[in-house]
């Protein structure tokens, strides 16, 4: 047994003495206030000394005789075992089903709001199932924003919780998937992997029905198994997330999963198929109202139609991207669509203008550690765009950064293409030894990626 599973255990039998004592006191209190004796309150159906080993904390009721004592006593039940009325508990659980709206409509700052303003009522219910609700949302809506550490600390807090015997596999199962996205967010692919595949495993051997968390499971590995160039694997994942998704006549759900898709066809070079998977994304978010990802899938479909040959639909679709991305106050994706235009303007021969846009999607991504991904690519495109205009100081300056974030992304492909550009800038300076280390180094780089 590790360390913080053992801490993880003493908290929770710390939590569950401490919850039994409360309990009790709560039913001492009401019992004399009601002027009862504890003869009086165990009637015919319990005897003196049960009643007060209950009130001393010494052993936990059953629900249906915390309901029988609370009859007697003319109380809530909810009250009497949590101190917490059913009318105020009905308060916080729509309070968290409105945060929990605004978060599925990806209202992110109102969503937010609304779970800092019911914070303390949260807790001050002592409902553990409560607390994990409002901490999953609040995580979700971190890594949103990139305060993915903050939200990993959240979900630990979480899990933690629902270690508890109250919670249900699929319940244990949807933080831990929480969590594997946080990991994924922050580059740990193996680690994400292998929160997916527990996650995977709760919600499959539960007896509750959870085809819809199961199909986002199955999504997210295989962005994993897609970033280790595991295509096969990633796409066994996609094909199976996509069966759920479809037998729960979910769109959204299925709309996501159309996305991963249409992602994985495009690195495998099938751009008509994933084409095709992208414009039924693209209708289901469209029908969904769903701006957000809208923009995002237009900017994967302009990439896909600049590579079938039409670069000018490929930018009007990526400008219509940035377009979305900033009324939706989303500056990362706005960068993904601007980079986008900036490798559409590199590969058509206006090095000027992928300059300029690259240098506007690094703004957009700023310092973002779960995007260091895009901010070498940004930062390859301006490199390359520089050395075509003979640029080559400016241009070896960028190329360096680009490395650089790919180092921290640790993706081996991505650095491969890193030092192809810096060989292509050493091989325009004439240095052909250096040019050719490089060479050699992408290409060893490349044999170790799994295809």
């Amino acid at each position: 047994m590790s360390d913080s599973t053992a801490i993880r255990q003493k908290q929770q039998r710390v939590s569950a003495a401490e919850a039994g004592l409360r309990l009790g006191e709560r039913l001492r209190q009401l019992r004399v206030a009601g002027g009862m004796t504890q003869t009086d309150l165990a009637g015919e159906r319990f005897s003196k000394e049960y009643v007060s080993q209950i009130e001393r904390g010494k052993t936990k009721p059953t629900a249906e005789t915390i309901q029988w004592l609370a009859d007697r006593l003319g109380v809530d039940a909810g009250y009497l075992a949590n101190g917490v009325s059913a009318d105020e508990r009905g308060r916080v659980d729509a309070a968290l089903a409105r945060a929990d709206a605004l978060l599925e409509a990806r209202r992110n700052d109102e969503a937010l709001e609304e779970l800092e303003r019911i914070r303390a009522a949260v807790l001050a219910t002592g409902l553990s199932e409560l607390e994990t609700r409002a901490l999953s949302s609040e995580a979700t809506i971190r890594i949103r924003r990139g305060e993915v550490r903050e939200a990993i600390a959240l979900l630990e807090r979480a899990r933690a919780l629902t270690e508890g015997s109250g919670f249900s596999d699929v319940e244990r199962a949807d933080v831990i998937f929480r969590l594997g996205v946080g990991r994924y967010k922050l580059n740990s692919i193996q680690t994400a992997i292998g929160l997916f595949d527990e996650a995977l495993k709760l919600a499959e051997r539960s007896e509750i029905r959870s085809d819809q968390l199961r199909s986002n499971i199955l999504a997210w590995r295989s962005r994993c198994y897609r970033r280790r160039r595991d295509l096969e694997a990633a796409r066994e994942d996609v094909e199976r997330a996509l069966e759920l998704a479809e037998s729960l006549n979910d769109k959204r759900t299925a709309a996501d999963v159309y996305f991963q898709a249409s992602i994985i066809a495009d690195r495998e070079g099938h751009w008509v198929l994933a084409r095709s998977y992208a414009e039924r994304a693209k209708a289901a978010y469209e029908e969904l109202s769903d701006r957000s990802n809208l923009g995002r899938l237009l900017n994967n479909l302009g990439g896909l139609n600049f590579l079938l040959g039409h670069p000018e639909e490929a930018v009007e679709l990526l400008k219509d991207a940035v377009r979305i991305a900033l009324e939706v106050g989303d500056d990362v994706e706005a960068a993904y669509a601007v980079n986008g235009i900036a490798q559409v303007h590199l590969r058509t021969g206006d090095a000027a203008r992928a300059e300029e846009h690259a240098r506007h999607a690094l703004e957009l991504l700023g310092n973002r550690v779960d995007e260091l991904g895009e901010i070498g690519n940004a930062q390859v495109v301006l490199g390359r765009a520089l050395m075509e205009q003979d640029r080559l100081d400016e241009a070896d300056e960028a190329l360096e950064a680009g490395e650089r974030a790919y180092d921290q992304f640790s993706s081996g492909s991505h650095r491969a293409s890193a030092w192809v550009a810096q060989g292509d800038l050493a091989a325009r300076r004439g240095d052909d030894r250096t040019a050719a280390r490089l060479y050699r180094q992408a290409a060893d780089a490349l044999q170790d990626v799994r295809f």
